[in-house]
C-alpha cells in the first residue's frame, strides 16, 4: 500500500478526524513534507476535507454521497460526551453550515443590554443548584480564597495545561508540570507554546494572590489580559489595553465592535452587570459568553473570559473550572453560537459538562491535599516583599538583607523559621515563580549572574 493511501485509509477510519502530528504519530515513516503533499491531493480529489486553523486543522475522510463525514463526527463528539438539549442541537446545526450560508452579523448590544442581574438567568436554578452541588468543597465555609490556596499547585499546572490546550498548545501535561514546578522547558516545543503556559501560570497567581480584593472591574480584567498577553502580541501596547482597531474573528461570519469608545462604553456595562451577579456560577457563566463576545482586547479574548470565569469560583471556595478533556473544536462552535446568533444554549451546556469533569478531578483529590503551611500563610506578604527587595538588590548580601527584614517585622519567637522560609523561598526562585514576586526575567538574571556562582 503507498503511503497516500495508508494515510487516506487512517483518515477515513477516523470518526473524529486526524489532526497531522497525530498522522505523523500513526505515520513516524512518512516524512512530514511528504505527508502535507499528499493531504494537499487528496483534498484537491475530493477524497478528504480539512477545518480548523494552525495545529487545530483536522482532517476526515468523504462518504460516498460527497459529503464531508466531519459533520457527522462533530455530532457524534457532542452526542459520546456532552449531552445537548433541542436548542443546542440547533445551534449546532446552524454553525456547522459553510460560512458562505451564514448570515453575516456585528455586535448587538440588545444582547448585554436585555440582561438584568438575579432576575436575567442563563443558568435555570435546578442547573445552579446541581452546579453547587457539584462543586461544594469542605472550604466553603472558610475565608475566599482558602480552597484555591490549597489547591493552587495542582491548579495551576491543570488550569494552565488545559486554558493552552485549547488554543493549539502542545504541551503535554507531564511537560506542563515540569515547566511549572521546576523552570524546565519542553525540549522542541515553540518558544510562544511556553510563553503563553509560563502566561497563565502568572495569571491564575494574579487571581488567587488578590482574591480578597478582586472584583470584576477594569483593573482586575485589564492586568488579567496583560499577565495572559506579555510577550505574545505583535504589538505589546495592547498587553492589557482596550482594543484600538477592527478584528476579523476565524472561520466566523461575525465581526465584533471596532470604535475604541463603543467598546469602553460596552465594556463598563459588561462589567457592571457582572458584579451584581450574586450567584458565583451565574457570574462565572455570565463572563464566559460576554466576554468573548464582545472582543475588548486585540487578541487573547477567551483565554482571559476562561481564567475570568474561575474567579467567583474562587472567592466562593467552589471547585475550579478547568477546562481538563474539553475538545477544542467542541468549545469553538459552542463560542460561534454566541457570536453568530447570540444564543447561549450550546456553551451552556458544555459549561455544565465541563465543570462537572473538574469537580471529579478535584473532588477526588480533596483528602490528598497538604494543609497549607500556617506559617507561610501568616507571613506570606514579608517573604514576597523580602524575596523581591533581595532580587532587585543583587549588589547586596541576601542572608543579610533577609535577617534584617525578619528582624524589623518578626516576633523573635518565629524569627528562625520565618527566615529558613525565606531562605528555602530564594533557594527554589526560578522563570516560571517571578510574578509571584513582582520580578522581571531581568531582574532575575542580573542577580543570577551575581549569585550563581557564590
Amino acid at each position: 500500500m503507498s503511503s497516500e493511501s495508508t494515510l487516506l485509509f487512517s483518515i477515513q477510519a477516523s470518526p473524529a478526524g486526524l489532526s497531522l502530528a497525530e498522522l505523523m504519530a500513526r505515520h513516524p515513516n512518512v516524512a512530514r513534507r511528504t505527508a502535507q503533499r499528499q493531504i494537499a491531493q487528496l483534498i484537491a480529489a475530493g477524497q478528504i476535507v480539512a477545518r480548523g486553523e494552525g495545529r487545530a486543522r483536522r482532517y476526515w475522510g468523504v462518504a460516498s454521497d460527497g459529503q464531508a463525514s466531519a459533520k457527522t463526527a462533530d455530532a457524534d463528539i457532542y452526542s459520546h460526551l456532552i449531552p445537548l438539549s433541542a436548542d443546542s442541537q440547533d445551534i449546532l446545526a446552524y454553525i456547522e453550515q459553510p460560512t458562505q450560508r451564514r448570515k453575516p452579523v456585528g455586535y448587538q448590544r440588545d444582547f448585554l443590554e436585555a440582561y438584568r442581574p438575579n432576575e436575567s438567568w442563563y443558568l435555570s436554578e435546578p442547573l445552579r443548584r446541581q452546579l453547587h452541588k457539584m462543586g461544594r468543597t469542605a472550604a466553603v465555609d472558610e475565608p475566599a480564597g482558602t480552597y484555591s490556596r490549597a489547591i493552587l499547585n495542582r491548579l495551576l499546572i491543570d488550569l494552565s495545561w488545559a486554558s493552552s490546550h485549547l488554543e493549539g498548545n502542545t504541551y503535554s501535561r507531564l511537560d506542563t508540570r515540569k515547566l511549572i514546578e521546576q523552570g524546565q522547558a519542553a525540549r522542541g516545543k515553540a518558544a510562544l507554546e511556553t510563553q503563553m503556559i509560563l502566561n497563565h501560570k502568572a495569571a491564575i497567581e494574579l487571581l488567587v494572590e488578590n482574591i480578597d480584593s478582586a472584583e470584576f472591574n477594569r483593573y482586575t480584567l485589564m492586568n488579567l489580559h496583560s499577565a495572559l498577553a506579555e510577550n505574545l502580541l505583535p504589538n505589546p501596547a495592547d498587553e492589557g489595553r482596550i482594543r484600538q482597531h477592527a478584528v476579523d474573528i476565524s472561520q466566523s461570519v461575525y465581526r465584533p465592535l471596532s470604535t475604541p469608545q463603543q467598546i469602553e462604553d460596552a465594556l463598563d456595562v459588561l462589567l457592571a452587570k457582572a458584579n451584581a451577579i450574586r450567584d458565583p456560577f451565574e457570574q462565572s457563566f455570565f463572563m464566559m459568553v460576554h466576554l468573548p463576545y464582545l472582543q475588548p482586547f486585540a487578541d487573547i479574548n477567551k483565554r482571559t473570559s476562561r481564567l475570568a470565569a474561575n474567579l467567583p469560583l474562587f472567592r466562593a471556595n467552589l471547585c475550579p473550572l478547568t477546562f481538563l478533556d474539553v475538545p477544542e473544536q467542541v468549545y469553538s462552535r459552542a463560542t460561534l453560537g454566541v457570536y453568530e446568533m447570540t444564543r447561549v444554549e450550546l456553551l451552556r451546556d458544555l459549561y455544565v459538562w465541563a465543570y462537572e469533569r473538574s469537580t471529579q478531578e478535584y473532588l477526588a483529590i480533596k483528602q490528598d491535599l497538604a494543609e497549607p503551611d500556617p506559617l507561610r500563610l501568616a507571613w506570606r506578604d514579608l517573604i514576597k516583599q523580602t524575596i523581591r527587595e533581595v532580587v532587585v538588590a543583587p549588589e547586596r548580601d541576601p542572608l543579610s538583607s533577609i535577617q534584617r527584614a525578619v528582624t524589623e517585622r518578626v516576633p523573635q519567637e518565629a524569627q528562625t523559621d520565618v527566615q529558613a522560609l525565606i531562605v528555602e523561598e530564594l533557594r527554589r526562585l526560578h522563570e516560571g515563580v517571578l510574578a509571584r514576586y513582582g520580578l522581571r526575567p531581568s531582574d532575575y538574571a542580573a542577580w543570577k549572574a551575581i549569585h550563581s556562582t557564590h
